[in-house]
This record gives structure tokens, sequence and C-alpha cells, in this order.
């Protein structure tokens, strides 16, 4: 890089001497009066450039005032336009309370289940759209290979094993209550509450009504229209929070709408949700013995079977038309263990001595061969809580490794008799969605 060349301060007195210099003839002076004159000259110089650098100064911090001043209002001008902006599929406008479609969802609503119509109204005029709920609900991108063994690595993990040991501890006399009372083994409620939120840690940070909301009256274009599903949940959403007595703006869950840590929608929050501890409220957001009590009485309600094995291992058939035909029927239990045998698939002793339907589940890992389960009616029950086979294995797996962790964990101290989990839970159903 070239220096720039130097910069002095510029000075009057040089001006006047150098047009002197043209306009007469010069005339020798004495040495003495060219040396005070020279002196003079210097002096006058030196003293101008001290003048003029404070000026010169002041000019400089003005023209950067005025730079940074323009520059701050180009960024606010930027935000104001970033904050404006909005997808497509946004509606017209943000605030529901003064729609249409909405005032006459909140009649119904009033009219059909007993509410003050002035309340839901109130209550749905605190209602905004969220974007990030519309674009959360779409769909992945197409073409992604379903992993069993990496989407099981998420939960099978050490710090989730640890908060399932610690929660099971604090709650052990409720999950043995819940056990007796449904059938319904501990490590399968706590491998549940382990897959849906690590016991609580990710119970979502969007308000429920919003969330409800957004998917009831501008559910997104691009995948099958569900809108009349949220109404329906955000109908039930408002009979129960009329029940309980609290403002629907006040409590947080899933981009779905999901509540607390079991992730209850709300219409299976007034169906299933028990008051397990009896102290006149459903509590689904502090990990309590609700919690227990609500998913047991759950998984009982859709058919779950005490002592029943939840799956077994199974090798496929090698005739691959075989294989497909058996895995149409997926997690619906459908053949029998002789059907299976027969078919081509290799199943244990204890799976071919079963007596019920099996489903013949295949779970994809990705560039390696799929693993292959025979489920029984237990399996398809776990499925009922999110229908999907990878999630049912996930609650088994983690629910195993859980039993497992404990049976080495230190014991914890129980509860005396008397006290939480001890008295008969009342449901949380005083009105259906």
């Amino acid at each position: 890089m070239i220096p720039a060349p130097e910069t002095r301060p510029h000075c009057p007195a040089h001006d006047e001497a150098s047009d002197g210099a043209t306009r007469r003839p010069r005339r020798r002076l004495p040495a003495a009066a060219l040396i005070a004159g020279t002196a003079f000259a210097l002096a006058h110089c030196a003293a101008h450039a001290q003048a003029s650098a404070p000026a010169a100064g002041a000019t400089a911090a003005s023209h950067a005032a005025a730079k940074a001043k323009a520059k701050a209002a180009a960024k606010k001008k930027k935000k104001a336009k970033t904050i404006a902006a909005r997808d497509d599929d946004a509606p017209d406008s943000f605030v529901y309370g003064r729609r249409d479609d909405v005032l006459a969802f909140a009649a119904q609503v009033a009219d059909d289940r007993g509410l003050d119509r002035a309340w839901v109204e109130d209550q749905l005029a605190r209602a905004r759209y969220q974007p990030g709920v519309a674009k959360a609900i779409m769909p992945g991108p197409p073409g992604t290979a379903k992993n069993w063994a990496a989407y099981r690595a998420r939960f099978i993990e050490p710090k989730r094993l640890a908060a399932g040991v610690q929660w099971w501890q604090a709650h052990a006399a409720a999950l043995a209550d819940a056990q007796q009372r449904y059938g319904v083994p501990p490590e399968m409620v706590a491998g549940i509450i382990g897959v849906e939120t690590f016991y609580g840690r990710m119970t979502g940070n969007y308000r429920v009504l919003d969330a409800l909301a957004t998917l009831a009256f501008d559910f997104p274009k691009g995948r099958s229209d569900r809108s009349a599903f949220y109404r329906s949940e955000l109908r039930a959403y408002l009979v129960w929070c009329a029940l309980e007595g609290r403002d629907a703006d006040t409590t947080r869950g899933s981009f779905a709408g999901a509540i607390g840590w079991p992730q209850f929608m709300p219409s299976s929050l007034l169906k299933y949700a028990v008051d397990f501890d009896r102290d006149g409220h459903v509590d689904l957001s502090s990990g309590g013995d609700d919690v227990v009590g609500s998913v047991a009485s759950y998984l009982a309600t859709f058919g779950w079977q005490r002592d029943m094995p939840i799956y077994f291992p199974v090798l496929p058939p090698t005739d691959l038309e075989a294989r497909a035909r058996l895995v149409a029927a997926d997690i619906v239990p459908t053949f029998t263990a002789a059907q299976l045998t027969a078919a081509g698939a290799q199943l244990p002793d204890a799976a071919r001595d079963f007596v019920g339907p099996l489903a013949f589940v295949e779970l994809q890992n990705g560039d390696d061969p799929p693993s292959y389960i025979a489920g029984t009616p237990n399996f398809y029950v776990v499925t009922r809580y999110n229908w999907s086979s990878y999630y049912a294995m996930a609650v088994i797996d983690l629910a195993t490794a859980l039993k497992r962790e404990m049976a080495f964990a230190p014991a914890a101290r129980l509860p005396e008799a008397g006290q939480a989990g001890s008295q008969a839970p009342s449901t949380a159903r005083q009105a259906q969605p």
C-alpha cells in the first residue's frame, strides 16, 4: 500500500509572501531584519495552526455525528420493515377478537357449553396469530429416510436416564398406586414423560390460546386442512379454562396446543386427566401425582392389559412379497402367531405361545437393514398416545432402560401412608369438549 502524502495545516501567510514576490521586485534587507521577519512568520503560522485545529476537529466531529445519526435512522427503518413483514399466508388481522368468524365461534361455544358469551369473547380477543406455529405444523422435507437407531439414540442417553430415575424416585408411591389401580407399570409412565418432555424440561413456550387460534382459524396451506380438529381443541380448551377458573392466555404449551408434562391436548385433558392427589384441581404442569395418574388413566382407557407383554423380537420372511403383506397392516394387531410363522417370520417361543393378535412392525434404519418386531395389543395402546411405531418403541426402550437403572439406584425415601397418591382420584371429565 502506498502511504498517503503528509498533510500540513494551511497557512495564509505563505500565500501572501508568494503573491508579493510576483508583484514587485525584491529588495535586499539587513540580516537582522530577515531573521526577525522569518521568526515572525513562523510564529504566525504556528499560532494559526493551533487556532484552526479545534475548528477542524469540531467540523469532523459534526460530520461523524451526522453520519451516525443517518446510520441509526436507516437501521431503525430497516428494523421496522422487518417487524412488519409476514408470510403471504398470514391472515389480514392479527387480532382475532374483531373477526366475524371468531365471534360466531364464540357464540356457538357459549351456547353449546353453557359458558358466559362475554367471557368467551374476551378470552378469544386475547389470542394472536403466531407465524411460528403455522410453520411448525407443516410436514418435514420429503425424501428424508427414517432411521430408528438414530431416533432411539435421542432418548436412550445418560442425561434423560438420570432425570427419569430422579423423577421416578420422587413419585414412587404414586406410580405404585397407579399400577395397582390401572395395571400400568411405573416404567411405562416414566417412559412416556421422558420422551414427551424430558421430565418437564421441554413442555413448549407458546401460549396455548395463540397456538390453537392460529390453527383453528388460519390453518396454513400446503397440507391437509385440520382446522376443524383444532377448532374442537380450542373449544375444549376454553371449557377447561372455565372449569379451572383460569384465563385462557396464561397457559403455555407446544406449537400444537399440547399441555404440561404429559403433553395432553385439551380434549384429552378433559377426558382422561385425573386429580390423582385430590386437591380439587388437575395439575399437569408441575410433574406431580396428577401427571402419574393421568398418563396411567389414558393408557388404561385405551385398553392396556395388566401383565401382557408389549412386543416380541422377530425375524422377517425372506420372501419379499410375503414380508410386504405383513408390513402393510402396520401397527394394527392383525395376525396370529401361527399366521406369522406360516408367512415365513421367525418368532421366539414366547411369541409362538402368545394368545391374541400381533402386529408385524418394520422400523427402518436408514441405509442399514430394518428392524422388525411383533407388537401385542399393549404395543398398539402405546401408539394411541402418538400414532407412530418409532415413538412407541422409543417409549418402550426408555422404560426398559429406566427399570434397569432403578434396580441399581439408591433407594428413595417413600412418603408415609395417607400422603399423596394413597386416595382414590377424581376424574377431570366434568364436561365434554
